[in-house]
């Protein structure tokens, strides 16, 4: 935190701080992940040499799967304005480097898609989860279109990504035990984060899918249909289990003894 606080005193190019900003944020997301939440990531096809400026567009289930990708390598994340202005986080995600959009207006995203192709021009490397929202793990849900065609217009390539858990605590990942790693619904960041702190080992993948590259003369569902075909062939949900297993476990979570 204190050495953030120091790049966005020193560092006024907006650009060059949020490499600063995210670098930090990389380094201390993958402590984070290994050391205080356990986390056993394996990451598959990851490329070697990566294209300087990309978009990576993957499947979003909560906080965790942001530290998990944070700590690959420093990217820069796409979130709302709303959580920009939410207490705490919204100082968290300014420091690591965070884009805001209103995803409520279409003059303003217009707009924002523009500072984020000049930023994707300039070699910045940017995550863009277009489900634009977290899910609680069933499946990948429909990507919104608009944000995407940032890629084409800056004229670098959209790398997308799946991200699975396979299990929590030991067992298969599953609706018994997703809450630990998935914030949805009603459920407030505090709720959610003390379930995440609780945790004793959760071993997730984080895939590296095909690349491809935008046309912008294309129609802009084109890509991001692609996009959603490939990681949703790949994605593994949360598999299903009776309300009686689910009832009793999380019984066991509120009272162990």
């Amino acid at each position: 935190m204190i050495k953030s606080l120091s790049i966005a005193v020193v560092v006024r190019d907006k650009n060059k701080r949020r490499r600063r900003f995210s670098a930090n944020a990389s380094r201390y997301c993958g402590l984070i992940a290994r050391n205080a939440l356990s986390i056993k990531l394996k990451v598959i096809n990851k490329p070697a040499k990566k294209h300087a400026g990309s978009l990576l567009v993957a499947n979003h289930m909560g906080f965790v799967d942001i530290l998990m990708l944070a700590g690959i390598e420093p990217m820069s994340f796409i979130t709302s304005n709303e959580m920009r202005e939410t207490p705490v986080l919204g100082l968290v995600t300014e420091l690591a480097g965070c884009f805001y959009v209103e995803r409520r207006s279409r003059t303003k995203i217009l707009t924002e898609m523009k500072r984020l192709s000049d930023s994707l021009k300039d070699g910045l490397n940017i995550v863009l989860y277009p489900e634009a929202t977290s899910t609680n793990g069933d499946k990948v849900l429909p990507f919104k279109k608009t944000l995407m065609m940032a890629a084409a217009e800056a004229g670098v390539p959209v790398q997308p990504v799946v991200i699975n858990f396979r299990k929590i605590n030991g067992e298969e990942f599953n609706t018994a035990n997703r809450d630990a790693v998935c914030w949805y619904g009603d459920t407030s960041f505090g709720e959610y984060f003390w379930k995440t702190l609780r945790l004793k080992t959760v071993e997730a993948e984080i895939e590296y899918l095909d690349i491809l590259y935008p046309d912008p003369n294309e129609d802009r569902g084109v890509v991001a249909e692609k996009a959603h075909a490939m990681i949703s062939a790949k994605f593994v949900g949360a598999k299903q289990i009776s309300p009686v297993a689910e009832q009793i476990a999380t019984d066991l979570e509120a009272d162990p003894t």
